[in-house]
């Protein structure tokens, strides 16, 4: 998908002044996989603040309208996806579940909290693409309970080649209300970093794994 430059753009924007987005290239953060990387991403904080948190949930509905077609239900991904999911489904009337990173240990053992029947088409709803480990447990689980997944709709992907080639794969479509060109692009134009930046920026994300070391 071809995102719409100017909205990507505001929403970089708006991700950078909230500090839902970090860029520290001289003191780069360590992510839980252990890799070194100059960007922390929490999309998370976009809730506390009504104003970002209605223009995503618009941009949201716009692109899943153009792109997927209203769906039976809107699935979040836990749990960074349910809070957006939930005022995706509300804005556009639809049933909402929520997809765990694995089943509970008591009770029904769900994965798959909320009703979903077989055969309802579904737009997963995520907030944060980086490998899109979760993002694909989160389709398979839905696929194993029957549902056609129309598409994953994600506020922000870092567009690293491994997560790009595996929904590939695995033949879901995937559309971001932004990216990491567009957000390297706002941060330089806002003064967010130093032109001299945006050079090791390229480079972490072409090799992360092993950038830093």
């Amino acid at each position: 998908m071809k995102l719409n430059n100017e909205s990507a753009l505001k929403v970089a924007e708006f991700l950078l002044q909230i500090k839902a987005i970090k860029l520290e290239v001289a003191n780069p953060f360590t992510w839980a996989s252990g890799w070194k990387s100059p960007i922390y991403c929490d999309n998370r904080k976009t809730l506390s603040f009504p104003v970002i948190r209605t223009y995503i949930r618009q941009q949201f509905v716009k692109i899943i309208n153009e792109e997927f077609g209203v769906p039976d239900v809107i699935a979040g991904v836990a749990t960074g996806g349910i809070a957006h999911g939930v005022l995706i489904a509300h804005d556009l009337g639809l049933p909402f579940v929520y997809v765990r990173q694995s089943e509970k240990s008591h009770g029904l053992e769900n994965v798959i909290e909320g009703v979903v029947e077989s055969g309802q088409s579904v737009v997963v709803v995520e907030d944060l693409i980086s490998t899109g480990g979760s993002s694909l447990k989160a389709l398979e689980a839905l696929r194993n309970a029957g549902c056609k997944v129309k598409g994953m709709a994600a506020i922000f992907t870092y567009g690293f080649p491994v997560a790009e080639d595996a929904f590939i794969k695995a033949k879901c479509p995937v559309i971001t209300l932004s990216n990491y060109e567009n957000l390297i692009q706002q941060a330089a134009k806002s003064g967010f970093i130093e032109d001299k930046d945006i050079v090791t920026l390229e480079k972490w994300r072409k090799n992360p794994d092993k950038w830093g070391r």
